[in-house]
């Protein structure tokens, strides 16, 4: 069985782990997987058991500086044993294949192991193929300005780039406008969308809902953006209570601070019509039986919105002084009719309280998933199965000189 290692880096959001953990999911089904993980633990949160989970010293960011885990040694230390657990582990495993998660194209803030490790690779085993593997919309502001330097690593080191996008929704070309000067395949997967809990053996919670009330479900991803929107969610809630029989279920996210969740928890505790809690790993199914969703529009929210079809009102707020991925997907979204949008500079109770049971009126459309290409693990999977020789499947070749306008 050929070998496949997949490096994963979220920096600030859980976006990355969860769309890398459904592609290794399908992977594992013709390969031996090792998924390297370099971010912090997320509590409930599972990788498929016959996928082999390396932990790296974990990393993350917080107002542009690296973050460690209390107990460990200081950055530049935990920079270095992370380089050389990289290095080591790909010496031990010998893969066919390396997939770095949306490096080159971001990520740069990791060229210390990075780059010593595709030199190592292309050293010590050039047979090994390199893969990027990156999400519909890119986004960064600085993507022009590193463009450069894309296109050198890109040309020095990778052989295939595997776009998770429906290319009706969002190109490459529309990513990366210099595209014609690399010299690599591309190819579409389609999105990838979170596995439901009626396709895994055993989820590893129950689904907590009054069958006798309709239900709005609000998430914001990770947590660490987001506060001001969950804020106004529970201020709504107060207001609806005497409006619509409802209950709301929130989720902060595991990386909202303490003292966020502790302040929302408060503000909660008094309104029966409203459950709060940090983290779900089924948050695909509460979105399925919801009324209403009310999300940011990460990559992996927007797919189970896609997914489900059920209503969503959303707020893209981001990073906006170094992306602008939320807002592009928002807007695409939106016109296709989609999603509702509250601005996030308005997030005020009133209006709010009104806009959900506006939406609460509307029809729900349950067409979502025809629109798009939904099967983008399982694609994944075919794409590499014949690059790597495992089968003679066919793929459309999306190579990016020959994408039609």
């Amino acid at each position: 069985m050929k070998k496949i290692m997949f490096y994963c880096q979220y920096l600030t959001g859980m976006g990355h782990l969860v769309r890398s953990t459904e592609i290794v999911r399908s992977l594992a089904e013709k390969f031996q997987v090792y998924f390297i993980n370099g971010g912090p633990i997320v509590e409930g949160f599972k990788i498929p058991k016959n996928v082999e989970s390396i932990l790296l010293p974990s990393l993350w960011l917080e107002k542009g500086k690296f973050q460690i885990s209390e107990g460990c040694q200081s950055v530049e230390q935990v920079k270095e044993i992370r380089k050389n657990q990289l290095i080591n582990a790909f010496e031990r495993i010998r893969p066919d294949c390396l997939i770095t998660e949306f490096f080159p194209f971001g990520r740069h803030k990791l060229f210390f192991e990075l780059l010593p490790l595709l030199e190592h690779v292309k050293s010590s085993s050039p047979e090994t193929k390199i893969v990027s593997s990156i999400r519909d919309v890119i986004g960064r502001k600085t993507l022009n300005e590193e463009s450069d330097i894309i296109c050198k690593l890109i040309n020095q080191y990778f052989d295939l780039i595997l776009c998770h996008s429906d290319p009706s929704f969002q190109t490459f070309p529309d990513n990366f406008p210099r595209y014609q000067e690399l010299k690599c395949e591309v190819k579409y997967t389609g999105f990838v969308a979170q596995s439901l809990a009626e396709n895994l053996q055993k989820p590893s919670e129950q689904l907590d809902i009054d069958v006798d009330k309709p239900f709005i479900v609000a998430s914001v991803g990770g947590g660490r953006l987001g506060y001001g929107l969950l804020e106004t969610i529970i201020e709504s809630g107060k207001i609806l209570a005497h409006k619509i029989p409802h209950n709301i279920h929130i989720f902060t996210g595991p990386f909202m601070p303490d003292s966020q969740f502790f302040t929302l928890q408060k503000a909660a505790a008094s309104e029966k019509n409203i459950k709060l809690k940090k983290y779900t790993s089924l948050l695909a199914e509460y979105m399925k039986q919801a009324e209403l969703s009310i999300s940011l529009t990460g990559y992996n929210t927007t797919m189970n919105i896609l997914r489900t079809g059920v209503r969503s009102i959303v707020a893209p707020i981001g990073h906006y002084s170094q992306d602008n991925e939320q807002l592009i997907r928002t807007n695409k979204l939106e016109k296709l009719g989609i999603v509702e949008v509250v601005d996030p500079n308005y997030l005020e109770s009133n209006h709010l309280a009104a806009k959900i049971i506006e939406s609460l009126n509307h029809k729900k459309i349950d067409n979502y998933t025809k629109l798009f290409d939904l099967e983008g693990s399982q694609k994944t999977l075919n794409i590499l199965e014949e690059f790597l020789g495992v089968s003679k499947v066919s793929t459309v070749n999306c190579q990016p000189s020959m994408i039609n306008y």
